[in-house]
């Protein structure tokens, strides 16, 4: 049966209460909703209005949210017209947004995830990391980025060493979960190379036995997910993936965001918006 989402997406005017600039032409911005902070699952979106002289909406994942104080972060980075209008937005500024948007991530049996963020594919493995603190699970995080992170890099105090990755995500590392960040460029303490490379040194460390408790949570850019959609079949480790797509309606109506997945019946074209985004990467891949 086809799912419904007509009474989990709303529309909310969400008041900006903080807008914070990176390098990299990135931020992160805290808008108010206790709606939109109380319902959000981990891999679901909001469509945000950027401006008053640009209609079509712009889709950007929810980073975390803040359940007792009815708020929620995103990040972005300015790509084009409309979130170079969107980071001229000013505290007290309000903004009209539909959310939570899409299917979260499935949390599964398996305990030892293996979370996977590249580029503004980063928020949606920090709101999972959020929901798993103080849990059964035991994350180990991996955050890729060619341009400086949008956080300040400190030396890590938790998680086991890593051959040149000594540093991590301030946040995460509050919350008690251990992340190590890679990249191409020459950052402290920071691996050189693709997220996959040091996602492989890392399960090489794990024990047949505890290899069977990963499974690998992923949102990047194209060629990142095709990549780690490869390593999972190299270890055979279950794997969702979060999907990337220029969106119009963003909500189920345009069919605009399709893409082909493998089904049991065959080859089906899904919705990324509200079939996906997340999807089994052996499906898509």
């Amino acid at each position: 049966m086809r799912k419904l989402h007509r009474e989990t997406i709303k529309v909310c005017d969400c008041q900006i209460l903080a807008h914070y600039k990176f390098e990299g032409e990135q931020y992160i911005l805290t808008l108010a909703s206790d709606t939109i902070a109380r319902d959000t699952k981990p891999g679901q979106f909001v469509h945000i209005t950027v401006s008053s002289s640009l209609s079509m909406r712009r889709p950007i994942s929810v980073m975390s949210v803040d359940v007792e104080n009815g708020s929620f972060d995103l990040l972005y980075k300015v790509v084009g017209e409309g979130t170079r209008q969107l980071s001229e937005r000013k505290i007290g500024d309000v903004l009209s947004i539909i959310g939570p948007i899409g299917n979260g991530f499935k949390m599964t049996d398996k305990k030892l995830p293996l979370l996977i963020g590249g580029g503004v594919g980063m928020p949606p493995m920090i709101s999972i990391a959020q929901q798993m603190q103080h849990s059964e699970y035991d994350p180990f995080v991996i955050l890729g980025s060619e341009v400086p992170f949008p956080f300040t890099p400190e030396l890590r105090k938790i998680g086991n060493p890593c051959p040149k990755a000594s540093h991590t995500m301030p946040l995460l590392e509050e919350w008690g979960i251990a992340c190590r960040l890679a990249s191409l460029q020459d950052y402290k303490g920071v691996f050189k190379g693709f997220v996959t490379d040091l996602a492989r040194i890392y399960l090489d460390t794990l024990s047949p036995e505890a290899l069977t408790q990963v499974e690998i949570y992923a949102c990047g850019p194209h060629p990142m997910l095709e990549a780690v959609a490869k390593l999972a079949q190299e270890y055979d480790l279950p794997c969702q993936v979060s999907l990337e797509e220029y969106m119009a309606c963003a909500v189920g109506g345009c069919a605009g965001c399709v893409v082909e997945v493998q089904t049991d019946n065959g080859s089906v074209m899904k919705r990324i918006c509200v079939d996906g985004p997340i999807f089994d990467s052996r499906s898509v891949f």
